[in-house]
């Protein structure tokens, strides 16, 4: 009896790849037969006879379909080397897919690939995750693609953790065991839980609000599958993820600020487009609000890196008024063309505004109106002025999940002139963009938080200093004219009450669109938001902002 379960566990071990709803046969449980016409031996090293023949052009569907089969059927298998002598790196994929057995402790794999297009072959993985008697089902999709490996041309699959589960990166790794960190209880400001079930938009939020808070809410940890990050994906400030809980923990509780009719509202917002991210917060405090992506996969309200666009006309304009190079009600240039630095500036269709004043180049958004000040400034200026009014580019913000707070580069000549429109090095994402806006409505920069620092004691970040009460009024005069008659005025039409706003189209080299930006604020609120790839701000951020401006009552 025995020796029979053991001879039904070794078929189930090497049985065949179900490729596109075609059985492929496993040879001898080596590999497939075709994979002799191939060339190279089983341990992915050249042979004689094909180093003296290198294959070169696009490869054709036999040999995409060919090199596919051998790698899934050897991983299938549990032929851990094996399935790596398919890969352009052999040595890495070996690493992972031992680990895969071994450390994520998953059996029973099934691979299913589907159709081909071109060089990439989709697959459907199945299997069973098992740990100290306790196991779950785990299924997903992912993708390989092939390539001709340097050196002979031979077909491999291109290397990339991503083969072995989407969502991992460089240095990453799946283990399965016991929770490093224990679950968390995540509540709004009312004290109802916050789901993924409900708002989609904060998988990433309540990931990082588990590692860090896990420990100190008073949980304990359970089991399950998790990603865990690597050095590459600790950089980017991705979170360990939890793939799969095979025995639930004890979650403790953190309560966030997060509004639930506003959050609701934002999720709403940005599901109806296709790369759009948002953050309210309550300038009076620095309370996020609300923070929501149509993205569900990266964090870009909180951990985006992108040009801002125009919404960066804000901080310059307040450097320029307090060095008094503008004032809103003077005379300011706004020519078709500004050259500066070697580079030839000019405004979206090349307009220009005659005899025109500083209120009417910022609410129109006159790009070289900016550029033309640039001659006069240092090129530290600007940098200065973010980190030290607006509290940006400091890396400083303790807000309780990872963020990116903003960068404003020291740069010089050409650069420098487009930084001041908010291009050149100058990256911010939309949790920065809000705080500007909060910044100018109350005077004072405060620093957004998800989490009271009430919670763990840690200390908020503070800037350094306050523009004056004439700047101020200059700067609000600025932003509210702009909501009202410039660029802003179609998207905060309805938008009652103390209200401001700027709008912001950021180029990016090989994008036909750009992408589009708006900050703005109402009351005791400030909003910001980009859509990616989608053109002006004020026709595609805009309405979103406006929208939860309004709704927050």
């Amino acid at each position: 009896m025995g020796k029979n379960k053991k001879n039904a566990a070794e078929r189930r071990r090497t049985r065949p790849v179900v490729l596109g709803g075609v059985i492929a046969a496993v040879v001898g449980g080596a590999g497939f037969g075709a994979y002799a016409l191939l060339g190279g031996a089983e341990d992915g090293t050249r042979t004689a006879s094909a180093a003296e023949a290198v294959r070169t052009g696009p490869l054709s569907a036999d040999e995409v379909t060919s090199a596919a089969e051998r790698f899934l059927t050897a991983w299938q298998a549990g032929k851990a080397d094996e399935a790596a002598a398919a890969t352009d790196d052999p040595k890495a994929a070996a690493a992972l897919l031992t680990a895969y057995a071994e450390d994520a402790r998953i059996t029973d794999v099934t691979l299913t690939a589907g159709a081909r297009s071109g060089i990439e072959v989709p697959f459907a993985v199945k299997g069973t995750v098992s740990y100290e008697g306790a196991g779950k089902p785990l299924a997903y999709d992912s993708a390989l693609t092939v390539v001709r490996r340097d050196g002979d041309g031979a077909p491999r699959v291109a290397w990339r953790p991503a083969v072995v589960h989407p969502e991992l990166k460089d240095g990453d790794k799946l283990v399965t065991g016991e929770a490093g960190t224990p679950p968390v209880k995540a509540l709004d400001r009312d004290g109802d839980e916050l789901t993924t079930a409900a708002y989609p938009s904060l998988g990433s939020v309540l990931d990082g609000l588990r590692e860090k808070y896990g420990e100190k809410a008073g949980g304990e940890a359970g089991v399950e599958l998790r990603i865990v990050r690597g050095k590459e994906s600790k950089k980017a400030e991705l979170s360990d993820k939890t793939l799969l809980e095979l025995s639930e923990g004890t979650p403790g509780t953190v309560r966030t600020t997060l509004d639930p009719s506003l959050q609701a509202a934002a999720e709403a917002q940005v599901a109806r487009k296709e790369r759009a991210s948002v953050v309210v917060v309550r300038p009076s405090t620095g309370e996020i609000l609300a923070v929501a992506n149509s993205s569900h996969g990266f964090n870009t309200a909180f951990l985006g890196s992108l040009a801002p666009g125009s919404t960066m006309k804000v901080v310059t304009a307040s450097m320029l008024i307090e060095k008094g190079l503008a004032s809103t009600d003077e005379k300011h240039p706004c020519p078709k063309y500004f050259s500066y630095g070697g580079w030839k500036f000019q405004n979206d269709d090349e307009f220009e505004i005659k005899d025109g004043t500083f209120k009417a180049s910022f609410a129109r958004s006159c790009n070289t109106a900016f550029i033309s000040q640039a001659p006069e400034l240092e090129d530290d200026d600007l940098t200065e002025q973010a980190q030290q009014v607006f509290g940006l580019g400091r890396n400083d913000w303790q807000v309780g999940v990872p963020t990116f707070d903003g960068s404003v580069p020291v740069q010089s000549a050409a650069p420098m002139g487009a930084s001041l429109i908010g291009q050149g090095g100058v990256r911010m994402n939309p949790l920065n963009m809000a705080s500007v806006s909060a910044t100018v409505q109350s005077g004072v920069f405060r620093q957004p938080y998800l989490v009271s620092p009430e919670v763990d004691g840690r200390k908020l970040a503070t800037a350094s200093r306050t523009l004056s009460a004439g700047t101020l009024a200059q700067l609000r005069e600025l932003m509210s004219y702009t909501a009202a008659y410039g660029t802003a005025a179609e998207a905060m039409a309805g938008v009652s009450g103390q209200a401001g706003a700027k709008t912001g189209s950021a180029e990016v080299d090989g994008q036909e669109k750009p992408n589009g930006w708006f900050t703005a604020y109402r009351g005791d609120l400030a909003a910001a938001g980009v859509v990616q790839k989608a053109g002006h701000g004020g026709s595609t951020a805009g309405p979103i902002v406006a929208a939860l401006l309004r709704s927050g009552g």
